[in-house]
């Protein structure tokens, strides 16, 4: 992997990330824009009553939304369109987010941009670009968890206008959070509880348990992915790697070269879902990732979760008041039968 770092018109830092000699002239690529310092409003306020954190953030209000294809921010720059990325071709870029949620002391927002290429998605990258994806996620967990006040390192991807997408083109993001976020801190709590009641590490029992289980969708020798016993969402799946490590840094290599293969598959799976005439299905794939520092960072276990908010073809699952107001969840589609559609949507 070859890193190439640069800043653009108004100071925010890009990262190209390219494979073999294809980083020649990244550095040299200018930001033509005549752009103004981002001006942030983003600060961080503590919920007495939750013991949470929320991100107040509203200069969020005029960020770019659902541009036209020809006007995309996260395409290259061409002599008609001067976008987010001043090089005129790309692999995979990194870059700090012109409308963060997060920025100075409250944390950090970067884009992660997968590909050149506006009209496709992750599914449909080879197996040496979603090694680079991985490869970026691990260097930019790496770096953010480096800086003063990050917390913890949370890498994901917001598919489909479903979700609240507001750019096409294929992206994810990266978070340097300044807190531990609630759903960390209670599975740190409830690991800690399960360590103090039976000596052993609740990833590890839980990835055992379903491992022999039903609910296996795939499984290769160094990751499996199932569907969580009492999963939350229609369509769920958690993607562990069988040797437990506390973040992407720790991934081995055995684990880094089965990846792409094992998560283009359960991708590719997801568009198939709801037949073959049915659109892209829309999704959330979130890195979980131990806090960067702490008591609990050693019993965490490093897994991805992906889910959608489809719940049948032309039917979203909306957050109704239990689990809006309450946060109890109610899944319409048992986990079992989620399984079993996963499984009979392999590639032939």
């Amino acid at each position: 992997m070859q890193k190439t770092t640069t800043r653009l018109a108004d100071g925010r830092e890009i990262v190209y990330y390219d494979t073999g000699g294809s980083a020649s002239g990244r550095a040299a690529a200018v930001d033509r824009r005549d752009l103004d310092p981002v001006v942030s409003a983003s600060e961080v306020r503590h919920d007495p009553l939750l013991g949470e954190h929320v991100a107040i953030a509203s200069h969020r209000q005029g960020r770019t939304y659902h541009p036209p294809a020809d006007s995309c921010p996260l395409c290259p720059t061409t002599d008609a369109w001067l976008s987010e990325i001043p090089a005129a071709d790309y692999e995979v870029v990194v870059f700090e987010n012109r409308f963060p949620s997060l920025s100075g002391a409250n944390g950090r927002c970067e884009v992660v941009c997968f590909t050149s290429d506006h009209h496709t998605s992750f599914a449909e990258l080879s197996e040496e670009r979603a090694a680079l994806v991985l490869a970026a996620w691990t260097d930019r967990t790496a770096e953010l968890s480096a800086r003063p006040g990050v917390a913890q390192v949370y890498c994901f991807e917001n598919r489909g206008a479903e979700i609240g997408v507001t750019l096409a083109h294929p992206h994810g993001q990266v978070y340097a959070f300044p807190f531990v976020t609630p759903r960390t801190a209670t599975m740190l709590r409830t690991a800690a509880a399960h360590r103090a009641a039976t000596g052993r590490n609740l990833f590890e029992d839980v990835l055992a348990e379903e491992r022999a289980g039903p609910r296996v969708v795939l499984a290769g020798e160094h990751w499996t992915a199932y569907v969580p016993y009492a999963a939350r969402w229609p369509y769920e799946v958690h993607l562990h790697p069988h040797r437990r490590t506390a973040d992407l840094t720790g991934l081995d290599p055995a684990a880094r070269a089965e990846f792409p293969a094992v998560y283009l598959e359960l991708l590719r799976r997801f568009d198939r879902i709801f037949g073959p005439d049915a659109p892209p299905t829309p999704y959330i794939s979130a890195w979980h990732q131990a806090p960067v520092t702490g008591a609990g960072r050693e019993e965490f276990a490093l897994h991805l979760e992906l889910f959608t908010v489809r719940r049948a073809s032309g039917r979203l699952k909306y957050l109704a008041g239990t689990e809006s107001g309450m946060g109890a969840f109610m899944n319409d589609v048992s986990p079992e039968s989620a399984a079993d559609r996963l499984r009979e949507v392999a590639s032939r």
